[in-house]
């Protein structure tokens, strides 16, 4: 069986691990996260989110967090952006990438972002249109790979269709995004395939969910199709305020602890993550949901 030599991790837990619990963390403890992340060898943490404080509370300080924030050097350190203004705000944070997000379901999309999948479609076009003329790599996040809270399985064809929209537009990188963790080994290599029939797998990463405890078994089948890019979260924090019974994304721990095992490369120190991940529990005032971090 083939599997890739090395794998590139990206740290979702500052952004998609923070923005769904319901304990306040300050910019100070955020930022700290952040570095302890960085220490701990990722290259890759989602470190914000410039949407609409009114929407989700949690992220309403990423200015913040970036104008305070050491940067490491050899890290990239992105935010979500979901318009021009939030874009305008990722450009004064001095970022190098920012990622937009589209849902491969037509009720997630109304729900989640209030516009359908091809308005918001159009909307990004015009931000990447803006990012890549200043120089800044956009990536692309495609929710509800599997599964939709609202209309049950989603079809491979339709995250098919949002994928080659967002790469047409000039996304570097799709993370297929698991939201509500349905997904299982057979219908990920079901999804791989059609998306593989017209793309390369170095274009794809895999955003998955841990709600069935099936988030490795996926993410093994995803390496053994090629793909070696895995957002994953310190603490397997997280969880989608929009996607009812969405639970916390597959734990940056656990990852490595598989990866490592396999002899796969990371660059990445699973103790120190695992320690990065019980700080933030302590001051979330819960215990991590990480196998790794109870070792």
């Amino acid at each position: 069986m083939f599997y890739p030599s090395s794998v590139r991790i990206v740290e979702v837990g500052p952004r998609d691990g923070l923005q769904n619990e319901s304990h306040s963390v300050t910019t100070a403890q955020k930022i700290n996260f952040i570095q302890n992340l960085a220490l701990a060898g990722l290259k890759n943490i989602e470190a914000g989110s410039f949407v609409s404080p009114r929407a989700v509370p949690s992220m309403a300080d990423s200015s913040d967090v970036f104008r305070n924030l050491r940067r490491r050097p050899g890290v990239t350190y992105s935010a979500l952006v979901p318009n021009l203004q939030g874009l305008e705000a990722a450009l004064s944070a001095n970022l190098k990438e920012v990622a937009v997000f589209a849902s491969a379901s037509e009720p997630f999309s109304q729900r989640n972002i209030k516009c359908s999948i091809a308005e918001s479609l159009a909307r990004y076009r015009e931000v990447c249109r803006v990012a890549l003329q200043n120089s800044l790599r956009v990536r692309g996040y495609v929710s509800c790979v599997a599964g939709c809270p609202f209309e049950g399985p989603v079809l491979p064809e339709s995250v098919h269709s949002v994928a080659a929209e967002l790469l047409e537009m000039g996304c570097h990188e799709i993370s297929l995004g698991d939201t509500i963790g349905t997904g299982t080994p057979t219908g990920i290599e079901r999804l791989l395939r059609t998306l593989l029939a017209s793309f390369p797998a170095s274009k794809f990463a895999v955003h998955f969910h841990d709600t069935w405890g099936l988030a490795l078994a996926n993410i093994l089948v995803a390496l053994q199709m090629g793909i070696s890019v895995i957002d994953s979260s310190a603490a397997g924090l997280g969880g989608c305020p929009y996607a009812p019974g969405a639970t916390g994304n597959v734990a940056t721990e656990d990852v490595l602890h598989m990866l490592h095992g396999m002899g796969i490369e990371t660059g990445v120190d699973m103790k120190q993550v695992a320690a990065a991940g019980r700080e933030i529990c302590a001051i979330l005032k819960r215990a991590p949901s990480s196998k790794a971090s109870r070792r």
